[in-house]
């Protein structure tokens, strides 16, 4: 006989079977995440605290004067050589970013498409590409410093040599060219990179949605114009970020190029050699407060355009979902 208290009593729940893949507790999840957390945090997040902090100060060398407030931002706008080299060093980084940008989201798009359905040397290919991307920019911007010589060059030889000599001249020795050149190289250094992420992106595209477009008459542009460039995204936002921070922080290939001087006549000059000359070769007194000055507004600078293009990036995926 079943009494009154059983029928009242919940039936225990049958446990079904657990989700695939382990899912960590609290102390597992702080013993992995430790490391991380307190390299970013003596690497990264205390200098950046740090340099924030020293920015409302007046310095005398390293001795910290009396609270400035927003005194030492006011002189990277208002006192040479700041007022003129900031404008111009921000617009030769916009000009990095975008020529990068331009040059990474076509040609990397371009080579990744092609190498995409083909078995044959993919990964050869690949490999080339990425070999750059693993060098040290300092490395790559030496070598194309002897290479470029206007004296033993031998790209200036081989113009010369293949009747082309009008066009050999010295490509890092004259404002016109300069920029031009840390452009194309930055550009060719990190071309890797995105060539990886497009292939990545193109193996996740539905084959359906393709054939069903050959079906219906579509041609390959049309294909690739509706079909794979939406679906590419959030790649495309991910390589375009990446390019705007690198192309904001870029100085081991400029300073390598160019110097820290960024010549010839600072026409490579951008904000990182900036910081650079004037935390450590200025000689002013003051240095310390405007170059943390310089770095706090260089980094608010990146993190807000980035967190812009994010939110960019997200609107456009919600659409196409």
């Amino acid at each position: 006989m079943v009494q009154a208290d059983q029928l009242s009593r919940p039936k225990p729940r049958k446990r079904g079977p657990r989700p695939a893949g382990t899912v960590l507790g609290w102390p597992a999840t702080v013993i992995f995440l430790a490391p991380a957390v307190i390299i970013f945090s003596i690497f990264v997040l205390y200098p950046m605290i740090t340099a924030f902090s020293y920015s409302f100060f007046d310095w005398q060398g390293t001795a910290r004067g009396a609270f400035s407030g927003v005194g030492n931002f006011f002189t990277l706008f208002t006192v040479e050589p700041f007022k003129s080299e900031l404008p111009r060093a921000l617009m030769h980084n916009l000009l990095l970013f975008a020529g990068a940008m331009v040059f990474q989201n076509t040609v990397g798009l371009a080579i990744a498409s092609f190498l995409y359905k083909r078995k044959r040397f993919k990964k050869l290919f690949q490999t080339l590409y990425t070999l750059p991307y693993l060098v040290s920019p300092l490395v790559i911007g030496y070598l194309w410093t002897l290479l470029l010589s206007p004296l033993f060059g031998p790209v200036n030889a081989l113009l010369k040599a293949i009747g082309l000599g009008e066009l050999a001249q010295p490509w890092l020795g004259q404002p016109s060219t300069a920029l031009w050149v840390i452009v194309l190289v930055t550009a060719w250094q990190w071309l890797g990179f995105p060539i990886l992420l497009y292939g990545a992106a193109l193996g996740g595209i539905p084959e359906e949605l393709t054939e069903a477009a050959s079906l219906d008459g579509a041609t390959a542009w049309q294909r690739f114009r509706s079909i794979t460039l939406p679906l590419l995204t959030s790649a495309i936002g991910t390589v375009s970020i990446l390019t705007f921070i690198g192309s904001m922080e870029a100085l081991a290939l400029p300073y390598a190029m160019g110097g820290s001087s960024g010549s010839p006549a600072g026409a490579t000059d951008v904000l990182s050699l900036m910081f650079y000359r004037t935390a450590f070769e200025s000689g002013a007194s003051n240095a310390i407060g405007v170059s943390s000055a310089l770095a706090t507004l260089l980094f608010v600078f990146i993190f807000g355009v980035a967190l812009v293009f994010t939110s960019i990036i997200r609107r456009r995926e919600r659409k196409l979902s």
